[in-house]
C-alpha cells in the first residue's frame, strides 16, 4: 500500500500546491502578500495531500483486492 500512496501523494500533492499557488496569485486580496504566501500554500497542499493519498490507496486496494 505505500507505493500505491507515495505515487498518488506525488500526482496529488502537485495538483492541490497548484491550486494553492493559482488562488494566491488570482484572488486580489491575496496577492499583496503572495511571495510570502506561495511556500506556504505549497507546503499546505503537499502535507494536506499525505492523509488524502492514503485513503485513495486503500480504497483503490479495497477494490482490486477481489480482482
Amino acid at each position: 500500500m505505500f507505493k500505491i500512496a507515495v505515487l498518488i501523494w506525488i500526482v496529488l500533492g502537485t495538483t492541490l500546491a497548484g491550486i494553492g499557488l493559482a488562488l494566491t496569485l488570482t484572488v486580489p486580496a491575496l496577492q499583496g502578500n503572495a511571495m510570502k504566501l506561495l511556500p506556504i500554500f505549497s507546503l499546505v497542499g503537499f502535507v494536506v495531500a499525505i492523509p488524502a493519498s492514503v485513503v485513495v490507496a486503500k480504497k483503490i486496494l479495497a477494490l482490486t483486492k477481489g480482482a
